[in-house]
């Protein structure tokens, strides 16, 4: 059933410091939204708990994307049309264009964040698990200033984050400087579009001498949040990809997943699809 929208309050500050000096006074009463891609999902469903909202949609200097020569920001209100359409991240971040050309349809992609789909902290994310490989970090943003945090480290549990209640995301910083690495996105749902993943798996690898040299594997919908699987990733560090070391890989990767059985996929099948996204990875960084 519907929730009654009688029953929520709603604000809409005209700009960012109006919000932080809210959320600084009423430290979570408030739950911030910009795109409500997901939110209006819970709605029409009857199942939004919290009931005071801050529309953040009009603090626009949290939209923008810049670079400099060692690092890219990309505001939380970047929406993922403005991700993909990018030049420099077409060129340079392929993993998280492609993220955000499979999240949703176009009106999503038109409205939805890429601060949004991090802070809504789903293990079914698309962009999260591109983000991992980058090694991106996030600006937080507050009355009190500003911290940043590996991105690595952001997500403490299911929907938990290192996220205090008056603070927002305020860009995502990915290093630059990666080029030459072997890159992987695959998502695995019920169809080809518009569909949650069962599997999600992002990856990029370097190689010197036909070894791997440095590696990044990160994966959603197989444990309580994104992970990265640092374990996979030091079995293959060094090591020449034959059959013998994908093996290896495919037994490391199965025991570091938890996978669990949903409305969406088992366990097993899962772990057998991130095993096998893994090996196509790892057969096309063999073959270059």
């Amino acid at each position: 059933m519907r929730s009654s929208v009688a029953s929520f309050d709603l604000r809409t500050p005209h700009d960012l410091p109006s919000v932080l000096e809210l959320l600084a006074r009423e430290p979570g009463e408030w739950r911030p939204f910009a795109g409500g891609t997901d939110l209006m999902v819970l709605l029409e469903a009857g199942k939004l708990a919290h009931r005071r909202y801050l529309n953040i949609w009009n603090c626009r200097e949290l939209r923008n994307i810049s670079a400099s020569d060692s690092e890219m920001k990309i505001g939380a209100l970047a929406t993922y049309t403005d991700v993909k359409g990018h030049a420099i991240l077409q060129r340079e971040f392929e993993l998280l264009c492609r993220a955000a050309e499979e999240t949703g349809g176009i009106a999503t992609q038109n409205r939805g964040t890429l601060g949004g789909n991090i802070a809504n902290a789903s293990p079914a994310a698309d962009s999260p698990p591109a983000l991992l490989v980058y090694d991106a970090e996030l600006e937080l943003i507050s009355a009190g200033g500003t911290r940043r945090v590996l991105y690595a480290d952001f997500h403490t549990g299911y929907k938990k984050m290192n996220l205090r209640p008056d603070e927002l995301i305020a860009r995502i910083i990915l290093p630059r400087g990666r080029g030459g690495w072997k890159t992987y996105y695959r998502k695995v749902g019920t169809r080809r579009a518009q569909a949650i993943s069962k599997v999600c798996l992002a990856a990029a690898a370097k190689t010197e001498n036909g070894a791997i040299a440095d590696i990044r594997i990160a994966l959603g919908s197989v444990a309580p949040c994104v992970m990265r699987a640092t374990k996979t990733e030091n079995s293959l560090r060094g090591k020449r990809l034959d059959a013998a070391a994908i093996d290896d890989a495919r037994a490391t990767l199965a025991a570091e997943i938890t996978p669990i059985d949903d409305m969406r996929s088992t366990a097993r099948y899962r772990s057998r699809i991130a095993q096998n996204l893994l090996q196509e990875f790892l057969q096309s960084c063999a073959t270059t």
